[in-house]
């Protein structure tokens, strides 16, 4: 598979063995009881390396699959209204709201218009408006407002909160938080 005449060969322990030619490496890859592959090929010079092609593959692999491990999956979440809903309702579902944008998800938010509702899509708009108002702390809005014959919608993203540090710093339950409610509660 390697169609240069000379290559740069490098052994199992990454040491430079220098230029060689192509059947003088696969020569010294069998003797080892390796394989020879082939790192670089736009290199002049290509590279190659003396190696256990299989081990290679397995932690090319591993690599890849630790990168993504530890790769942050922003979701989508929706959550919907109605322009005639109650308030332990709307406070319930804002709640929602404030916890999908604190674990660092986009949120949409959609009012849902049904029967003579779609004649009015101004209460679709207000009930829209109060959500972002009461969201503010937590995300912005992303675009523009949706408007479709049976609902509005909006997108909501999350504001940068500090990141991991933020957490470690006040953790929730830490005294400073527990203080900080006790003291309301005393002069209410």
């Amino acid at each position: 598979m390697i169609h240069a005449r000379q290559i740069r060969l490098i052994d199992e322990d990454k040491k430079l063995l220098g230029l060689v030619s192509v059947p003088d490496a696969l020569a010294q890859a069998q003797s080892r009881g390796l394989d020879l592959v082939e790192i670089a090929p736009q290199a002049d010079p290509p590279v190659c390396r003396i190696m256990d092609y299989g081990k290679f593959l397995y932690e090319l692999h591993k690599r890849d699959h630790d990168a993504k491990k530890h790769q942050k999956q922003i979701q989508i979440k929706e959550i919907k209204f109605r322009p005639k809903i109650s308030i332990h309702d709307y406070t319930f579902k804002i709640k929602h709201v404030r916890r999908f944008l604190e674990e660092g998800n986009k949120v949409k938010i959609t009012v849902l218009l049904r029967g003579r509702e779609r004649s009015r899509p101004e209460l679709g708009f207000q009930v829209l408006q109060r959500v972002l108002g009461d969201a503010m702390e937590f995300g912005r809005q992303d675009g523009t407002t949706r408007k479709q014959d049976w609902a509005v919608s909006a997108l909501l993203v999350p504001t940068k909160s500090g990141g991991k540090d933020a957490k470690i710093k006040n953790p929730p339950g830490s005294p400073k938080e527990v203080q900080g409610h006790g003291e309301q509660k005393n002069n209410a």
